[in-house]
């Protein structure tokens, strides 16, 4: 059985479009910060399953997630409706593009994330060998609305002199409301964190987010000489592609 029936343990409402979860973890899942397994609800014996990035990290006896509520989406439109005690089902293999073996080293590391594409940041920066790895990282949550601005405490909290967080909100008055990608690609967001000028050589960036901005933001990167992680070799930036079966 690549699935097997799991509890849920809470549910967290962030905002009326995202919320997250907790399940009891499947016994011998195995996975790296960073990566998303696929997970679903069983509608009249037929499976309806997406992949989600995990949002807690390997050493915890749970898994949680992060979830858009699209109305009309088959699995999202269900799962918003999950309480403490309902089952959700887990595959068994894990993967993903945004785990510390999936870049290099290096001196900075821009984590840019747009709206639940922050849950693989969350289990990375709380992961101590991320710190070990990189003399700084960045970490940019672009979202719509202030309420979106998932696990903002939970970061601020972790007090870490090698983390800088940069919350961006697009449409209500914030202290940024610039897109995290525009930031980035202006120079505007090393400027501003007193950090050097993003550099293929010493620096790193991994994006996961909206389609279309991981697209455009990647397509900037390879062209000012950046290479990405492929089956050719572990490069200076990646992307998640499988991000894209969130947005249903």
């Amino acid at each position: 059985m690549p699935y097997s029936e799991q509890t849920v343990q809470s549910v967290r409402p962030w905002s009326d479009k995202t919320f997250s979860f907790r399940l009891s973890r499947p016994q011998g899942f195995a996975f790296e910060n960073g990566e998303f397994v696929t997970i679903g609800l069983k509608r009249e014996g037929k499976l309806v399953a997406r992949a989600y990035s995990i949002v807690s990290t390997a050493d915890r006896d749970y898994l949680e997630f992060l979830s858009i509520h699209v109305p009309d989406g088959p699995l999202t439109s269900q799962l918003v409706h999950i309480r403490p005690g309902d089952s959700v089902w887990v595959n068994n293999k894990p993967t993903g593009t945004l785990t510390l073996n999936h870049v290099l080293p290096g001196r900075t590391l821009y984590m840019l994330a747009t709206g639940t594409g922050l849950a693989p940041f969350m289990s990375l920066i709380r992961d101590p060998a991320l710190y070990a790895r990189y003399e700084h990282v960045v970490l940019v949550h672009s979202v719509r609305m202030v309420a979106e601005l998932a696990y903002r405490a939970e970061i601020e909290a972790l007090n870490n002199a090698q983390l800088y967080y940069v919350p961006t909100v697009t449409r209500e008055s914030f202290p940024t409301t610039e897109r995290g990608s525009d930031l980035f690609r202006s120079g505007m967001l090393s400027q501003r964190l007193g950090l050097p000028a993003p550099d293929p050589e010493h620096d790193r960036v991994m994006i996961c987010g909206n389609p279309a901005m991981t697209r455009e933001l990647a397509h900037t990167l390879k062209d000012a000489g950046w290479t990405s992680t492929s089956h050719r070799g572990v490069g200076n930036f990646t992307t998640e592609v499988a991000f894209v079966v969130h947005h249903e």
